[in-house]
């Protein structure tokens, strides 16, 4: 099969070439293309023809291509187009691996070798196909940037119906006066002292509350530990109340008794109703926040 085609210009482009493929000086950049036995013409449109089926891989001989690409890029001599030629050596590698792959038989698949060719002639095609869209897409980017080249933005000012309606600004100070301004807001702020005075815990006596649960022990004999913090104001009394059991558990005037694990804890009275128990203070129960602890003198040398 047999397509010719002239030399005309693709997507813009001038082509202007001799009877060897020599380019006109002084000329725009052209296009490659292409004399071959049966097709003359651009070479985007040999590969349009291969991608669209209209034209056998295989009656194409990419040697000649090759050579009149060559002597094409020899005629432009200095101004040669880098991204052509690499374009054309991306393209000219897919068709000769794609020649390869329809020279190979055509009969059923034997084995995974077979297979994988035919799947590695799919493959050029579709590189083939996306080489295509991606230079049809490159023309359309091509076509907007020039188009959008002429146009260029409104720099003027603002109208005079809409520079009326501001306010007319107003400063009544001079520049010392806004240096003083500027000191005043970047000047560091001091920091803030916190005061301890509003915290305030009250002391807990260890040794009274002692002597209360002595109290109520003595007169009911067993009491439940739910039941002997019952009557708590705050937890720092529940926590001297369970000092003081603590403390009396180690005189041996209490014993415990719990039937499941976290079930109520029972405290038995143990000891002699006539003993006194000395109960001792805790650190925390003598020192008052609000006493004045006197520093201790530094040592003269």
């Amino acid at each position: 099969m047999t397509q010719t085609s002239p030399t005309a210009p693709v997507a813009g482009e001038a082509v202007i070439a001799g009877a060897e493929g020599a380019v006109v000086e002084g000329a725009e950049p052209v296009a490659f293309a292409v004399r071959l036995d049966n097709f003359e013409g651009p070479f985007d449109l040999l590969l349009s023809l291969i991608s669209k089926h209209k034209m056998d891989i295989t009656e194409v001989a990419l040697s000649k291509v090759t050579d009149e690409f060559i002597a094409h890029v020899k005629a432009l001599g200095s101004v040669w187009d880098l991204e052509q030629t690499t374009s054309f050596l991306l393209v000219a590698s897919t068709l000769l691996d794609l020649k390869a792959a329809r020279l190979l038989p055509q009969g059923d698949v034997e084995d995974e070798e077979d297979l994988a060719l035919l799947d590695a002639r799919d493959l050029l095609f579709a590189r083939l196909l996306q080489y295509k869209a991606f230079k049809q897409v490159a023309g359309v980017f091509e076509t907007r940037f020039a188009a959008e080249s002429k146009r260029h933005p409104r720099a003027v000012g603002l109208e005079e119906r809409f520079a009326s309606l501001l306010p007319e600004v107003l400063i009544g100070i001079g520049l010392d006066a806004f240096a003083a301004l500027a000191a005043k807001a970047l000047a560091p702020k001091p920091v803030q002292e916190v005061s301890l005075h509003h915290i305030h815990n009250n002391t807990v006596s260890v040794r009274e509350q002692a002597a209360l649960v002595v109290e109520r022990l003595k007169r009911s004999g067993t009491l439940t530990f739910r039941a002997l913090i019952g009557d708590s104001p705050d937890t720092l009394t529940t926590v001297a109340r369970f000092l003081s059991l603590l403390e009396l558990y180690r005189e041996g005037a209490v014993a415990f008794d719990q039937v499941s694990p976290l079930g109520d804890l029972s405290v038995r009275w143990t000891g002699d109703d006539e003993a006194d128990f000395e109960i001792d203070e805790f650190e925390g129960a003598r020192a008052d926040p609000h006493d004045d602890v006197p520093l201790p003198e530094e040592k003269q040398p």
